[in-house]
């Protein structure tokens, strides 16, 4: 399938539901923020799809069930998500207490599961990188759920926060199943690069990309901006990502232990 594999949004998000990609294309996720207002109300229900309701600025208050949660995030860069993950047919509520946004990733999925409500503390942090090449490539990962957490979903969400002047998704590595970012700057003149295989794309606060399985997909922030970018992977049917990664092999000394990088002193 020829589709689009960069876009933009624009710096200014419209008031509704932004779409970035569906589950028609190679992404084989629908995936889109959902703008607010304060007072607004917007229910979902996907009789196929599982959903995964990510808080990214404001506040809401999530209703399922017989149940309901506030979500709540002053900064992406400082704070871990809030996330509900329902199986399909699940019916949600949004209530917005002030303007907000949510990032909301859908895919095909027949297994029922439990509904499953990630508090900040759920949240898996890591900080890779660190140490090696000087620090060109250290970054922070967050996983909100992926194939050890959350087997029963067809689906893997996540967080990145890109240092300025740093690269992510180093050394250049790809995996046959797709991957979508989409990505926002702590001011909104920021700007990145983002390269698949050899293509690349100027990142700036509200684009995104589509990776398609089996091509290299490393980022960068441009120095004076921090980069936070989602990370959203669809499984394939019997061979799920877990943690899966095939280094490019022309990059693969820089893992050598010790190596040495100009200006060697």
């Amino acid at each position: 399938m020829n589709e689009e594999k960069f876009g933009r949004l624009g710096r200014i998000l419209k008031h509704g539901y932004n779409s970035i990609v569906t589950a028609q294309s190679n992404a084989m996720m629908d995936i889109g923020y959902q703008v607010m207002a304060p007072s607004e109300k917007v229910s979902f229900i996907d009789e196929k799809k599982e959903t995964a309701f990510v808080i990214l600025t404001g506040e809401v208050e999530i209703c399922w069930n017989n149940d309901s949660k506030t979500m709540k995030r002053a900064s992406l860069f400082d704070e871990n998500p809030y996330c509900l993950h329902v199986p399909a047919g699940v019916n949600v509520l949004l209530k917005a207490v002030s303007d907000s946004e949510v990032l909301i990733q859908k895919t095909v999925n027949d297994k029922s599961f439990s509904v499953k409500f990630y508090r900040p503390e759920d949240v898996q942090c890591d900080v890779f990188g660190k140490g090696q090449w000087g620090g060109c490539a250290e970054r922070t990962v967050r996983t909100i759920f992926d194939y050890e957490n959350a087997p029963y979903s067809n689906m893997v969400n996540g967080e990145i926060i890109n240092k300025p002047g740093r690269w992510t998704s180093y050394i250049p590595h790809f995996h046959p199943q797709p991957e979508v970012y989409t990505y926002k700057f702590d001011k909104p003149q920021g700007f990145g690069g983002c390269f698949i295989g050899d293509e690349a794309f100027k990142i700036s606060h509200n684009s995104w990309c589509s990776v398609p399985g089996g091509q290299t997909h490393p980022q960068v922030a441009a120095p004076g901006y921090v980069m936070w970018y989602s990370w959203m992977i669809r499984h394939l049917p019997g061979n799920p990502w877990v943690k899966t990664r095939t280094d490019d092999k022309e990059h693969e000394w820089l893992l050598a232990k010790d190596v040495k990088i100009w200006p060697q002193k």
